[in-house]
């Protein structure tokens, strides 16, 4: 019997930050702001635009792995940028 679980099923109480406001190069310098476990998931999703399949094989980690890690710093920024 398979395993019908996905790793994108993480869901979180409150609504995901919007970022719109920020420029490309504001994102950048946020971005690089982060600690550094959480640099890589936010550059590949929020500057370079991959999808998180990619960006998760890429740095080898679970999709709801890197699912949260993007959360952390979307909220990151939003709270350093408010």
């Amino acid at each position: 019997m398979q395993n019908r679980e996905f790793d994108l099923d993480v869901t979180f109480e409150e609504v995901d930050p919007d970022l719109s406001h920020l420029s490309e190069a504001e994102l950048a310098a946020e971005i690089a702001k982060l600690p550094a476990a959480l640099q890589p998931v936010a550059t590949g999703i929020l500057i370079e635009h991959r999808t998180m399949s990619d960006v998760s094989q890429a740095l080898a980690i679970r999709q709801a792995v890197l699912v949260r890690e993007l959360h952390r710093a979307k909220t990151s920024i939003a709270e350093a940028t408010a």
